[in-house]
């Protein structure tokens, strides 16, 4: 019996090392680059199998570790690698970067917006002007929409190909088919539809099929939402559920291609209310599949919770490689703020887009016992009895094993029947999903919800389709409503039910949820871009998802009213399209110049747009302000930059290989010396000054005057003054030269950035940039 524990613990010892190596195996992307069109696809892959050879035990091995094979524009692998074979991989000279795929690294950044922004979507064709943009850029047709994302649900009529001519031939992409998808899910709207699943599966394993399809069918509801928001077609009479938000639905180049790159997938044993994940390898495959199937814009609703490296960012480096081929990628900002350096997707190749309101609003005011009235906002279909009901505050009627820091956000299980039933529940924001909240308080038999902003939030108020009658207040509302439930024996309320209501004031101002500035990977690039409508906006949705996405939740709608970053990135890829089709030479550069430029600072009552709590906004929130696509259709100027300019812009920045083929020049660049159209000065030590070059894309021989409006205690000093342009095409370079004012000192906040602005204009055009400064 000795000798057979002395076997059993030799063996355990000779097998510790193979169970370590087998644990330690995790997905890895090594990257090399791009390639240079001399290899074939099948001796790219062979060649990719070569280098895990050079690391594995053998060629079986080798090969079935092999997850993807990157062969069109991005040269790279994703592979299941030990820590060790990774690191080996890493010192090789050829390679790039190696970096290791983290599960929930990425997630989806969850109408009448356009007519806001100055698309009029309600006007018939033979009424519109010759002036106008939708007319100008043919409604965007036949430029190609590629989007990442959770696929899309393909019988919306947001997605009908009625009417539409052959598709361009310059397309390449599939149609794939898969769980209740077929190629003729696609049609001359969705020209192309495929998935990406490997990274996924590889982590958590084959897809639970209730959960999602595996296809490119949406069950989600966002990718659906995402798509039709860009590109969807001209929809009269839909509305959200009960309703709400009634009339035309239409994405922003309603004529525009699409082509759907499924890339996130429901999380197991998570509620799908909570969002999906999308992996880094999964992301690559799909953004060099749209690169080489011939799209012309990307827009990329997914975001990271934490700030990337740009070589260990897939989106970052898939769009560098699109950006080459002049594809526009746009991409959202991201939802944590209001905190400062919160930002996603801050590379200067991308446009990064941040969330802000429109004019519309959901009124459903609450009356409390006392007379007094505040506004709140819902979609909810269900609506009261006209009369008094009890109010209680969560916390006086949770069960007894409720912490107190969670007391009043009517967690799930969190409410005591007997005390919420037939009452109204007000909910504090905090953890837990704000229709979750509505549904526990339905749980606990309550009659009505109303739900709270903490300090945070401010006075957004997001529309929910809530499963009981309920509306959402500010934060000063929801403190005096318990402040009158503290000070009164019998507290009551009624909730009133709500209306739409257009030409809402003040308009736009900038969602709480959106991130902010500044760049904590690239504090010398200003980010985000601009802002766009993200607050309440009504879109396609899935028939395989319900309105809120929770599973207590069986209704099925056709168009959904939904917030987030993920919803402005779609407004800005559709505007990029409508640029595309008038200015088809431009680059992605340009046309991302065009929209910071021509951008908006005032709001519909001609002041300056706010936070969501009244204050000013920065452009640490807005970048170069709201977009105006009708404006930057025409900028006059533009600040062009190429893939070089990229790539001497990582230089400075410290990173010298992204590209293998270029070598970073001697003498170092500033990073704030790329070509861009705003300036950041994260240490002024003294002065700066940095040049910028123009481009004239407006009338031959125009002259331009510049004007700036410095940030609090600097100076700003362009030179020269004044550019003249005889012909269109031609270019001009002038200095930026910024210092702080010895006589104004006193006045420079400490540690802080403040922020100014410079132009050029000739009488007809106003070019303007945003400056941000912070002393050293």
């Amino acid at each position: 019996m000795k000798n057979f524990y002395i076997f059993s613990f030799l063996l355990l010892l000779l097998l510790l090392p193979i169970l370590a190596s087998c644990h330690e195996k995790q997905v890895y992307i090594v990257y090399f680059g791009g390639h240079n069109g001399e290899r074939a696809l099948h001796e790219i892959e062979e060649n990719h199998h070569s280098y895990l050879m050079s690391v594995k035990e053998s060629e079986e091995e080798a090969r079935s570790s092999l997850i993807y094979s990157y062969k069109h524009s991005i040269n790279g692998f994703a592979a299941l690698l030990t820590p060790h074979e990774a690191s080996k991989l890493s010192e090789l000279e050829e390679v790039v970067s190696v970096y290791k795929s983290e599960p929930r690294k990425y997630r989806l950044q969850t109408t009448r917006s356009w007519e806001f922004s100055g698309v009029e979507e309600s006007v018939q064709p033979n009424s519109l002007n010759k002036d106008d943009l939708l007319l100008k850029a043919r409604y965007g047709k036949d430029v190609i929409i590629g989007v990442l994302d959770s696929g899309l649900w393909p019988e919306s009529k947001s997605f009908s190909d009625e009417g539409l001519g052959p598709i361009p031939k310059s397309w390449k992409g599939i149609c794939q088919s898969g769980d209740a998808f077929n190629s003729s899910n696609c049609n001359k709207k969705i020209i192309g539809a495929r998935y990406y699943i490997k990274g996924y599966e590889q982590y958590y394993g084959p897809l639970n099929r209730t959960l999602d399809y595996l296809s490119p069918r949406d069950k989600d509801g966002h990718g659906t939402h995402t798509s039709s928001t860009a590109g969807g077609r001209k929809v009269p009479n839909v509305s959200a559920i009960g309703g709400f938000a009634s009339g035309t639905a239409s994405g922003g180049a309603p004529l525009a291609r699409l082509a759907m790159y499924k890339v996130c997938w429901a999380i197991p044993k998570e509620g799908k209310e909570d969002g999906n994940t999308c992996f880094d390898e999964d992301m690559l495959a799909a953004m060099d599949d749209a690169i080489a199937d011939g799209v012309d814009v990307i827009s990329i609703s997914i975001g990271t919770k934490e700030p990337q490296p740009f070589d260990q960012d897939s989106i970052a480096i898939g769009a560098l490689h699109a950006v080459k081929k002049n594809i526009v990628v746009s991409c959202s900002a991201g939802n944590s703020g209001p905190a400062p350096s919160t930002l996603s997707n801050t590379a200067p190749w991308i446009i990064t887009v941040g969330a802000s309101s429109v004019d519309r609003a959901f009124l459903s005011p609450v009356i409390l016992g006392n007379g007094k009235k505040f506004t709140g906002q819902t979609v909810t279909p269900y609506n009261l009895e006209k009369k008094m009901y009890p109010l209680v505050y969560a916390g006086q009627v949770i069960n007894s094993n409720v912490t107190k820091d969670v007391a009043g956000q009517c967690l799930p299980g969190s409410l005591l029947p007997k005390k919420a039933k037939g009452k109204i529940v007000i909910c504090l924001r905090g953890n837990g999903t704000r229709v979750g909240k509505g549904g526990e308080v339905k749980r606990a038999g309550g009659i009505g919800y109303i739900l709270g902003n903490n300090k945070a939030n401010g006075a957004e108020l997001v529309a929910d389709p809530h499963f009981l009658p309920a509306t959402a207040v500010d934060y000063k509302s929801a403190v005096q409503i318990l402040n009158y439930i503290n000070s009164t024996k019998s507290p009551v309320a009624y909730i009133v039910p709500a209306k739409t209501v257009l030409h809402s004031k003040p308009a736009p101002y900038m969602a709480s949820f959106t991130s902010r500035g500044p760049s904590a990977v690239a504090p010398h690039i200003l980010k985000p871009d601009i802002t766009a409508p993200g607050l309440n906006i009504l879109a396609a949705w899935s028939g395989g998802s319900s309105p809120t996405k929770l599973d207590i939740d069986d209704r099925v709608v056709e168009y959904n009213i939904i917030s987030g970053t993920s919803m402005s990135c779609p407004h800005v890829g559709g505007a990029a399209a409508l640029l595309k089709a008038i200015h088809p030479t431009w680059s992605s550069a340009a046309i991302r110049s065009a929209l910071i430029t021509s951008a908006g600072l005032r709001n519909n009552v001609g002041e300056q747009i706010t936070d969501a709590s009244g204050k000013p906004a920065d452009p640490f929130q807005f970048g170069g302000g709201h977009f105006r696509p009708s404006k930057a259709a025409d900028p006059g100027l533009v600040y062009d930059a190429s893939y070089q300019d990229y790539l001497l812009f990582l230089c400075a920045s410290g990173i010298k290989d992204l590209d293998k083929s270029f070598k970073c020049p001697k003498k170092s660049h500033l990073p704030n010396s790329l070509n861009y159209p705003s300036l950041a000065i994260p240490n002024l030590n003294g002065t700066v000054t940095v040049s910028r070059r123009l481009t004239n894309v407006g009338g031959p021989k125009s002259v331009y005057f510049a004007s700036a409006k410095p940030p609090l205690g600097f100076s700003v000093e362009i030179s020269p003054p004044v550019l003249s342009f005889k012909r269109v095409g031609s270019k001009r370079t002038f200095t930026i030269t910024v210092k702080a004012r010895s006589d104004m000192s006193d006045s420079i906040p400490k540690d802080q950035y403040v922020f100014g602005w410079y132009s050029w204009n000739d009488g007809i055009h106003n070019v303007r940039s945003p400056i941000a400064v912070k002393l050293a």
